[in-house]
């Protein structure tokens, strides 16, 4: 049985898929979540019983308030910070996505986790999963509102890459600080897309080659901006070849 890969189409007609998360990699996940939530509430317990001295009743309304905050919080804070992870997601290697493979949206992130409490009918996500098990997608309720799903982030591995840089000298190794933050800033999936782009050359027309190249370049330019000297004439093709290098390899050859 194949695994189930969300698959996403480029308007140059480019398919790139990606391995869609299981209920059981979810799950763990939200396990995780839930004990980094369980010490939070104990912090705050802690913090209110000073309250239940002065008045029983207000420490109680705090306590619902804060609790409430902090479940719904955590989720959408951490999956807007970390592009769509929580500690639990990081921990098991999940990302929530655009399921049309756009840049993840804060109102998505927030719909989503606040449709939660309906996924977790009548209990334990029940209503949830058995959406997530029916949708070609794997998408609950909270991924259907708002467009999203669960993919499984691929471990980085070293691939192949000397007959796209021998003998090319790359401008960008002069700023060993900004390549540091590349590397904390490009995902395993981004840096995967970059590698593809170019060892699939001559799958494209030049012309898709030409404007995918353009968009794929932009994206990693905006992340991370290099100074003039280090990019100023450089064609995109060129960039993505010095961007793979620097990602996949931690010394030039």
């Amino acid at each position: 049985m194949s695994t189930p890969r969300l698959r996403i189409r480029t308007p140059e007609g480019i398919l790139f898929s990606q391995e869609l998360a299981g209920p059981a990699p979810r799950f763990l996940a939200w396990l995780i979540d839930l004990a980094v939530l369980m010490a939070l509430m104990t912090i705050v317990n802690i913090g209110v019983g000073f309250f239940a001295v002065l008045s029983p009743e207000l420490a109680q309304g705090i306590a619902i308030l804060l609790g409430f905050s902090i479940n719904t919080g955590y989720k959408i804070i951490t999956e807007w910070a970390w592009r769509g992870q929580t500690f639990g997601k990081r921990a098991l290697r999940l990302r929530v996505v655009d399921v049309e493979g756009m840049r993840l949206r804060f109102s998505q992130v927030v719909l989503r986790n606040l449709l939660r409490a309906v996924d977790m009918l009548p209990g334990l996500y029940l209503l949830g999963g058995l959406t997530a098990a029916l949708s070609p997608r794997a998408q609950r309720l909270g991924d259907l509102a708002a467009g999203t799903t669960v993919v499984r982030i691929p471990k980085l591995q070293q691939p192949d890459i000397d007959q796209l840089v021998a003998g090319k000298f790359n401008s960008l190794r002069a700023h060993p600080h900004l390549i540091a933050r590349l590397r904390q800033q490009v995902s395993p999936g981004d840096a995967s897309i970059a590698l593809q782009c170019l060892l699939r050359r001559e799958d494209f027309t030049p012309e898709a080659r030409v404007q995918l190249y353009s968009e794929v370049a932009s994206h990693f330019r905006s992340l991370v901006p290099f100074p003039p000297e280090a990019t100023e004439g450089l064609a995109d093709e060129q960039y993505l070849r010095n961007l793979v290098d620097v990602l996949y390899r931690t010394r030039p050859s």
